[in-house]
């Protein structure tokens, strides 16, 4: 899991470099089902004085089988988050401003722009519980459904994907989406896409970035 630790330490200051997150705050994971081990950013350490070596490796349970570091205090949510789900892979959580905005306002982020298609048809909103608890990690579980980001009340957002790079991908777009939506919400009342403009953008989403492979057709 080698490269695993700097991935995670590559994203860990990304988030700051992308002002997703400042100083500690926020935590990323990868799983490994196969050895079925997860390696979490360690607990209240500043990412740009991380190393690889500050990553800490549990087991599916939570149980830390490898590392000088205490993990994330947010480990439990993490956990729950990979047995609820086995197509996630890897997990972002930020407190990226406008994001955590509409958390602290209690407003689930509708399809304002079809970019929040990178989370599914919208970001759903969790109740507020203590950080760190089983009732966070609960919340989030009871919430999240099919979704890949959900706003956490009064926190922040978690952003999930098959792997770091996308789950951070999700990340990042949910937060300028976000944003459109706070600032939209200050002029007027915006003009919200309709769930069969939303399937049609999901639908597109399926075959976006891919390239084609040798011989095959650009068209």
């Amino acid at each position: 899991m080698i490269q695993d630790r700097e991935e995670l330490l590559h994203y860990g200051r990304e988030m700051i470099a992308r002002r997703l997150t400042t100083g500690s705050g926020g935590n990323l994971s990868v799983c490994a089902r196969a050895e079925k081990r997860i390696l979490v950013t360690p607990s209240g350490m500043e990412y740009l004085s991380m190393t690889p070596a500050d990553m800490v490796a549990c087991d599916d349970r939570g149980t830390v089988v490898e590392g000088g570091r205490r993990p994330s205090s947010e480990l439990g949510f993490h956990v729950a988050l990979y047995r609820h789900r086995a197509d996630i892979g890897a997990i972002v959580h930020t407190h990226s401003v406008y994001a955590t905005t509409l958390a602290c306002l209690h407003r689930e982020i509708p399809p304002v722009h079809y970019l929040v298609g990178f989370a599914g048809h919208k970001v759903p909103l969790a109740p507020y519980a203590t950080f760190g608890t089983p009732a966070l990690a609960d919340a989030i579980i009871g919430t999240i459904g099919s979704s890949n980001a959900i706003l956490l009340a009064n926190h922040g957002l978690v952003a999930v994907g098959p792997d770091l790079k996308s789950a951070f991908n999700v990340a990042e777009e949910i937060e300028l989406v976000a944003r459109i939506y706070y600032q939209t919400l200050l002029v007027g009342d915006p003009k919200i896409l309709s769930a069969d403009q939303m399937d049609e953008v999901l639908l597109k989403f399926k075959d976006y970035g891919r390239q084609p492979a040798a011989g095959e057709s650009g068209k």
